[in-house]
């Protein structure tokens, strides 16, 4: 039996994808405008069908699917080098930022920090719970607070200008509801650079959008029907990527008082390489390759697939990166489920 490495050889790794860092401008502009408009459009069309029926449910999957997608390039965003892609930026912040309630400044901060080693993992990780130590419990509230997220960040944008006047108010909606993090008892720290130059600005736009909005809807001049399927197309894309987030992202396995090692690191992250089209719907923009993510922040999406590919081709057999590997969503899902509930058990014996 092949003993399994506990060390990682990045110089070696690094070497075999050295020429996948550069973004392609027309991948990313055309991926992201594709699934933006297609998902617009399917959730206009969903509109005029009559509800519940046939097409209206077929188009509002694809609204979701589509636009889930989208908003995931906001991953992207916060890898793109400095004063990159400016146009890019804006144009995902007017169709999906803005609309959604998540303005990329949500997720500068917070992402930032998860890649830094004497933070990832810890109680200073907003983006890392130890659902394993938490048990299964913290697990399905996971997801009913993913369920409320729409109408809390909603609400939360429209005080915008009022807590500008009420300092109490203010701090707390920046240190709780100003950012897309997994641990909602996660405080934000106060604004720095690496939040973006324009976040107030992005903060503002999206109070005029949640505005005019439900100024629209109390007028009568939008339908509720526009509320409900905004809702459940919000919702359902926090959902969809909170079980991505579950099951292809981490093993959650740190109890958050430790500074994980790098090679301890990757041992935790998780990749699901499955098949491109099944599995590109629920981990799209790269996501499904997390290990090879954390190894090259800097790497765009659409270049992950073929560093996963060089790495296993390149690697040892008994290297950890293999020891990422799940075989699907399910397989992702069950593992945590079943580890969490070992290790419930082994505290009580």
């Amino acid at each position: 039996m092949t003993q399994t490495s506990v060390t990682f050889p990045m110089a070696e790794a690094k070497k075999a994808v050295e020429d996948l860092f550069e973004p392609s401008a027309l991948i990313y502009w055309s991926d992201f405008l594709f699934n933006a408009l297609v998902g617009w459009a399917c959730f206009a069309g969903a509109l005029s069908f009559p509800n519940f029926s046939l097409y209206q449910s077929v188009l509002a999957l694809v609204s979701i699917f589509c636009l889930y997608r989208a908003v995931l390039f906001i991953h992207e965003l916060t890898h793109l080098k400095k004063d990159t892609f400016g146009g890019f930026r804006f144009v995902w912040n007017l169709l999906c930022g803005f609309p959604f309630m998540v303005p990329s400044f949500t997720y500068m901060g917070i992402h930032i920090d998860h890649h830094k080693q004497k933070m990832y993992g810890t109680k200073d990780d907003g983006e890392y719970l130890p659902f394993v130590h938490l048990g299964r419990l913290r697990i399905i509230l996971f997801f009913v607070i993913m369920l409320i997220v729409p109408f809390v960040f909603l609400i939360r944008f429209l005080l915008t200008p009022i807590s500008y006047i009420i300092p109490p108010l203010r701090k707390l909606l920046w240190q709780y509801l100003s950012s897309l993090s997994i641990d909602s008892e996660w405080k934000r720290p106060e604004p720095q650079e690496r939040d973006g130059k324009y976040w107030q600005l992005q903060e503002w736009m999206t109070f005029i959008f949640a505005s005019v909005f439900v100024g629209l809807l109390v007028a009568h001049v939008l339908p509720l029907k526009v509320f409900i399927l905004w809702y459940i197309v919000a919702a359902s894309i926090l959902v969809i990527n909170g079980f991505r987030t579950i099951a292809a992202t981490h093993a959650y396995r740190n109890p958050a008082d430790n500074i994980l090692e790098f090679s301890e690191q990757v041992l935790d992250s998780v990749t699901v390489p499955g098949n491109p089209i099944t599995t590109g719907l629920w981990a799209p923009v790269g996501l499904r390759y997390h290990a090879a993510h954390h190894l090259f922040p800097g790497m765009p999406y659409h270049h992950l697939a073929e560093a996963h590919r060089r790495l296993m081709k390149t690697l040892p057999e008994n290297s950890i990166y293999r020891m990422t590997l799940r075989n699907s969503l399910w397989h992702g899902l069950v593992y945590i489920w079943s580890e969490t509930a070992e290790t419930q058990k082994k505290k009580k014996s």
